[in-house]
């Protein structure tokens, strides 16, 4: 089942920015052990925006096989164009990912009725469960509510990830839609009252460093200890705040790379990690009990 904690996988590459591959399985088995619940590959923090078609779909490949069904594997496949966006889905089908995460279209900045065919076309081209993704921070465009709550009417759009931090649509949503239908956190700060509220889970970029920790504090949340769950997150503040220090994911995967899980690759335009901020991560990460 796709809920609880989805961590929001890096895309572990070599110094010479080649994909590391021994880096990524051994990310995917850590994950395993540690409890995360469903695994997200190739999103923002997976570099998506770096990767070329055919690499993009081998890591769906790698993440699935080493996965082996044991969590689901959720692959990012969105793109700016549509038909970008059918061939990343029909791949990631074909790879045996068990969901697909689409983010809305970005930069061109579609009306809200070409996000709704933009979705539209694709849930009915691929037969695979898709989950929408809402984060005009990133994209430029923004999914409004009444746009999800006619998506959400097609069988196989079965959630989105809204990574607004917005409780008031959240609410909106989750009372508004069919009663399948996934509401999930993109927003680390707030995830634990978007579940609260009836949502599913988190999409979390600080469960790449911290995934027992998310994963304690999203099963707190999803059986309504709400005490507990808020007690978890605000410990974990200082290293949600961390970690957009600079945009996504460029402070997550120096962490990582001091924590000793991956190399120290990063791909143009994304550069690594502002020295003036190097303290301030390693702080947070210490603190947490991680460094």
């Amino acid at each position: 089942m796709i809920q609880g904690s989805m961590v929001a996988l890096v895309t572990p590459m070599n110094p010479d920015n080649t994909l590391d591959w021994d880096g990524l399985e051994a990310l995917v088995d850590w994950h395993l052990a540690c409890g995360t619940n469903a695994i997200v590959t190739v999103g923002t923090t997976g570099e998506s925006a770096t990767l070329d078609v055919d690499e993009h779909l081998a890591v769906i490949r790698c993440v699935v096989k080493r996965a082996a069904g044991r969590v689901p594997v959720i692959a990012g496949t969105g793109a700016n164009s549509t038909s970008e966006a059918m061939i990343l889905t029909s791949g990631a089908k074909r790879a045996g990912a068990d969901a697909c995460l689409l983010v809305t279209p970005y930069y061109n900045k579609p009306t809200q009725r070409g996000l709704y065919l933009h979705h539209e076309y694709l849930a009915r081209a691929v037969d695979i469960p898709q989950l929408l993704y809402n984060v005009p921070g990133r994209t430029a465009v923004d999914m409004l509510p009444e746009t999800v709550l006619e998506l959400a009417k097609i069988p196989n759009i079965i959630g989105i990830k809204e990574a607004t931090g917005d409780m008031v649509r959240a609410r909106e949503i989750i009372e508004k839609a069919p009663e399948d239908f996934l509401v999930i956190s993109g927003d680390d700060q707030t995830a634990v009252e978007l579940i609260l509220l009836g949502g599913h889970g988190d999409i979390s970029v600080t469960a790449n460093v911290l995934p027992r920790e998310l994963a304690q504090m999203c099963e707190h949340a999803r059986a309504g200890r709400a005490d507990e769950a808020r007690a978890i997150n605000e410990r974990l503040m200082p290293v949600h705040n961390a970690m957009f220090l600079e945009a996504n994911p460029i402070p997550v995967k120096w962490a990582l790379a001091q924590m000793g899980k991956i190399q120290s690759g990063i791909r143009l335009p994304l550069t690594p990690l502002s020295e003036t901020y190097h303290a301030s991560v390693s702080q947070a990460l210490a603190d947490a009990g991680v460094l």
